[in-house]
């Protein structure tokens, strides 16, 4: 989890490292593991501290579709492409933008494409709208408690 600089969060970063953690810890996967640490929001940070930590690992940088137009226009954008693999999960709604692959490939980056089929889901329709099915199972007792989301601990989510 980390602070985007470009996005307007609307939970603060705490609460939603909490929320990943608590699906890290749901899927109980001993290969997956939430270092937030690692965090900060700037890609570059990250994947420096990630190599500190991990200096002999092939670092990959899991992006989804919908930010590959933008990963040139990120600070240090060249730097970042150097230092990994940069994968790719499409989005249903963001189909691939072929160009924006193309170009990234152009100034040096090792780009994979996931074959994963992701949910058109995201945070910001989650709230918008009152369907559960957009949300982990998992995650639905930690936003009733803290009622986020639209989520309490009586009803249905609810959109606020």
């Amino acid at each position: 989890a980390s602070d985007n600089p470009g996005k307007c969060h609307a939970l603060p970063l705490d609460d939603r490292c909490q929320l990943l953690n608590t699906l890290v810890q749901a899927i109980a996967n001993p290969r997956l593991q939430l270092a937030q640490d690692l965090s900060s929001p700037w890609a570059i940070t990250t994947l420096e501290r990630a190599q500190a930590r991990w200096p002999e690992a092939t670092l990959c940088f899991v992006v989804g579709s919908d930010l590959v137009p933008q990963i040139l226009q990120w600070k240090q954008a060249d730097q970042i492409l150097q230092r990994c693999v940069l994968t790719v999960v499409p989005r249903q709604s963001w189909p691939l933008d072929r160009k924006a692959l193309q170009q990234l490939r152009q100034q040096g980056a090792e780009v994979e494409v996931l074959n994963l089929n992701i949910p058109d889901t995201a945070s910001s329709e989650a709230r918008r709208t009152a369907d559960p099915r957009q949300v982990p199972a998992a995650l639905r007792p930690l936003l009733a408690q803290r009622q986020f989301y639209g989520f309490n601990a009586d009803s249905d989510p609810v959109c606020p």
